[in-house]
């Protein structure tokens, strides 16, 4: 068993790679992949501490990609964590990051919900800073009960903290993927929020476009999505992928590895997706 979608504290997960690794080895997993949001800052510790286990550790990212509706993440797996090229388009999509992180301060500050930017970036935050560290900073200081009140009453799309950034198209984020040694994958394809025909002709396109994979098993995706993704990665030739997208303790019901506990991603998997790398 493998789990290909875990977070850590470098973007909005509660654990450091160093971590993720030791419940990995306790949950019996033979392989992990660190996707964190738009960096890779912490592939080198992960694969570091994996050494020190029996579990392979895979270097990858999750990017954000432009869509009409609903939202879309492009998984890479085995990108090259040190290439030059790809880490300075991560640097503008992370100071662009930034610049959307001060003015949804300044529109919360607005609202009446007072924060200062130390209440947002704390110790705890090692690097990427995303809307779930300002709604952990809204309950903290009693503005919200919970984070997902936060993120229904002010963080969400169409809430009045909400402000869009700059994403660059799925085609586009094939290329970096590629470029940098990795394979591109689709994560969590009902987040799209798309009518079935309309989202398998969108992955029809993007398969062309360059995409190798779609995230079939995934914690959320229910019997129905599971089977339905499965049919059109045979007919698409893409390879069916999957894990937990974990976030520890932002995400306390979902476990590493099984998710909410019947989840299970072949090996298989990750033998398939070596074979389609660049």
């Amino acid at each position: 068993m493998i789990d290909l979608h875990t977070h850590s504290v470098y973007s909005d997960g509660t654990n450091t790679p160093e971590e993720l690794v030791d419940l990995a080895e306790k949950q019996g997993l033979k392989a992990i992949a660190l996707t964190d949001h738009d960096t890779v800052a912490g592939v080198s510790e992960l694969m570091a501490a994996s050494k020190k286990r029996a579990i392979q550790a895979i270097p990858a990212i999750e990017l954000s990609a432009d869509c009409e509706r609903g939202t879309m993440h492009i998984l890479g797996y085995f990108v090259d964590h040190t290439h030059a090229a790809f880490l300075e388009i991560l640097k503008g999509i992370q100071e662009d990051r930034h610049e959307r992180n001060i003015n949804i301060l300044k529109k919360l500050n607005k609202l009446g919900h007072v924060l200062l930017w130390s209440d947002v970036k704390t110790e705890e935050v090692q690097h990427i800073v995303g809307r779930p560290h300002f709604a952990a900073a809204l309950v903290k200081h009693n503005y919200v009960k919970t984070k997902k009140e936060a993120f229904e009453r002010l963080l969400a799309k169409g809430r009045p903290a909400y402000i869009k950034h700059f994403h660059y198209s799925a085609q586009e984020c094939f290329e970096f993927i590629r470029a940098a040694g990795g394979v591109p994958v689709l994560a969590h394809p009902a987040t799209l929020h798309l009518p079935n025909d309309a989202l398998f002709t969108l992955l029809q396109q993007m398969k062309e476009d360059g995409l190798a994979g779609i995230e079939t098993y995934y914690a959320e995706n229910n019997l129905k999505n599971r089977r339905t993704f499965s049919d059109w990665a045979k007919k698409l030739d893409l390879v069916c992928t999957g894990g937990s997208d974990f976030h520890g303790g932002n995400s306390p019901d979902l476990k590493i590895g099984v998710g909410f506990g019947k989840l299970h991603v072949p090996d298989k998997v990750l033998d398939q997706l070596d074979a389609v790398k660049p």
